[in-house]
């Protein structure tokens, strides 16, 4: 797959298609020696990186979280965990490909994994509805955590959806009561359960498998109660204006993390984890590793406690005369 620059990134796919030419021409049939000029320009491209991310704005960033190589909840899975089997259907209605789960091992012990899941191409987009999940898709993880639940079995959910989808079938047959219940369900388990915020998490559609004992976030994920064209759209009647609202949503990683929203934010390598995905997995499994292992020490009782004290204390406010 050809590698996609995002629109503040058009200095470097400049230089890497310089670089690619050259390589071209070192490859070829000609006797030139083109290896330091190849050299030079991966050197000031490798420099330009750091300078473009060093000062990204949270727009920018939530290009980053959407980027369409970014690895997606399979990607993880099969590089992470060792024998899933996928698990389909709510038992009521049908199978929603926007949500995959099923049993897996990790680090040799049995969890629950569930996560969104986009398309690679437009056919799977299609086909997954470019990973927004209908009602059928949230009440398929309340089955799967349920069991998860039966069997004294540890949830790990990987969150990564624009939101829920917003079609008239969907409403029709329960979207916000099959959000809601999901709520209601995770705030109560008696099992461990970690969730990542693994690209954008949007809106309702990304909570409803994101109540968690630990939320963890990528350093370029994104995590919002609306998507900033949205959000623009309402305030402005505008969705371009969509970088001013991005700044005011207060959306990225390290906001959240301040605003005490996220427990941990996972560092990525140099320009996103679609550029490294070795070293997203190696962050990602060290960290999941670390939490699962200190959330099972607690006792069920003070396990279950402290999550609902944790939700308590969101969305603290002052009184002003």
């Amino acid at each position: 797959m050809k590698f996609t620059f995002l629109d503040f990134e058009k200095p470097l796919e400049e230089l890497h298609q310089k670089i690619e030419e050259l390589r071209t021409v070192q490859t070829g049939e000609s006797a030139i020696d083109v290896s330091k000029e190849i050299e030079a320009l991966t050197k000031k491209s490798d420099s330009l990186l750091r300078s473009i991310y060093r000062s990204l704005t949270p727009w920018q960033i939530s290009q980053i979280a959407r980027h369409p190589q970014r690895p997606y909840s399979l990607d993880i899975i099969g590089a992470i965990m060792e024998n899933f089997t996928e698990l389909h259907g709510d038992r009521g209605y049908a199978d929603d490909p926007a949500i995959v789960g099923g049993l897996a091992k990790f680090d040799r012990e049995s969890v629950m994994v569930i996560g969104h899941q986009k398309g690679r191409d437009l056919k799977e987009r299609t086909h997954r509805t470019f990973g927004m999940p209908k009602p059928e898709g949230y009440r398929k993880a309340a089955r799967l955590m349920k069991l998860a639940e039966k069997f004294s079995i540890p949830i790990i959910t990987f969150v990564d959806t624009p939101g829920a989808y917003p079609g008239i079938g969907a409403e029709e047959r329960g979207q916000s009561e099959a959000i809601g219940r999901n709520l209601f369900l995770m705030s109560g388990l008696k099992v461990p359960i970690i969730s990542v915020v693994i690209g954008e998490g949007g809106s309702g559609g990304a909570l409803a498998i994101a109540v968690a004992d630990k939320l963890l976030i990528f350093q370029y994920s994104i995590y919002s109660v609306i998507s900033p064209e949205g959000c623009a759209s309402i305030l402005w009647k505008d969705s371009d204006k969509a970088g001013e609202a991005a700044s005011i949503l207060g959306i990225t990683a390290n906001r959240l993390k301040e605003l005490g929203l996220v427990d941990s934010v996972i560092p990525e390598p140099l320009g996103g984890n679609h550029r490294n995905y070795e070293f997203a997995f190696a962050k990602l499994k060290k960290e999941l590793g670390q939490n699962l292992r200190s959330l099972k020490k607690l006792k069920i009782g003070d396990l279950v406690r402290k999550r609902q004290d944790k939700i308590r204390e969101f969305g603290t406010f002052k009184e002003s005369s």
